[in-house]
């Protein structure tokens, strides 16, 4: 990925927070240092890895993480993407996939927590180091919140993938083997809903697909807060 390109497709806010006792700091395949937060339930029978939306970061969200522990009775594990946050490096493709490795690596490895018990989460642009931890490795499921089909396929509906093109979820998604749980809202205005309902079909083909949840009404960034209303419970 050039300069150019990452510039546009990252959009790393300011630094929400800064150096934190409670941060682990892991050092990524590129050698890149990037934070991650663990929050830790006694009752969780399984560990969300999340991977966070685009022009957001830790300092952000830690208050979603603490309350999507809380309703699931989960762990939640999130890492900050290189270059974002008090992550050190340039954000890129490649490192975003780094990145995810290395926490992976860390809830294997250091916290004991077996490929059995983990489920990446990812959310918009997250969805894609997600499918790709769960093409390299195994894990127990996956869930994509907001996918994208790439992100050539944003703008414009392709039928194909482009030279070039970035994050090209429906040409790995095939190669996942666990179960995937796609989430989407129909409102959705940055990552249109049929993004999500081809990568739907495309793990419908290969046998690995959960009932997609569509919410109707929800934008991109208001999906959880209208998954809440009755009529969607």
């Amino acid at each position: 990925m050039g300069n150019g390109l990452a510039r546009v497709v990252f959009q790393p806010p300011q630094a929400s927070y800064g150096k934190d006792p409670n941060l682990f700091w892991l050092t990524t395949s590129r050698e890149e240092v990037i934070p991650a937060f663990f929050v830790r339930r006694q009752d969780a029978s399984f560990t969300l890895l999340f991977s966070h939306g685009n022009a957001e970061d830790l300092g952000l969200i830690i208050r979603y993480f603490r309350e999507l522990s809380h309703i699931l009775h989960v762990n939640v594990f999130s890492y900050e993407y290189t270059g974002y946050g008090m992550s050190t490096g340039q954000p890129q493709e490649a490192a975003v996939y780094a990145d995810i490795e290395a926490a992976f690596k860390y809830l294997r490895d250091e916290l004991r927590i077996p490929w059995t018990q983990i489920v990446p989460y990812g959310r918009s642009i997250g969805t894609a180091p997600s499918i790709h931890l769960a093409t390299t490795t195994p894990v127990r499921g996956v869930i994509l919140q907001s996918p994208m089909v790439s992100i050539y396929r944003i703008p414009f509906r392709l039928r194909f993938t482009l030279p070039g093109d970035v994050f090209t979820n429906i040409d790995k998604i095939g190669n996942v083997c666990c179960p995937v749980f796609i989430i989407h809202g129909t409102r959705d205005e940055i990552v249109p809903v049929w993004h999500g309902q081809v990568l739907y079909e495309a793990c419908v083909k290969k046998g690995i697909a959960y009932d997609a949840f569509v919410i109707e009404g929800a934008d991109h960034n208001n999906l959880e807060m209208q998954a809440r209303q009755p009529n969607e419970i």
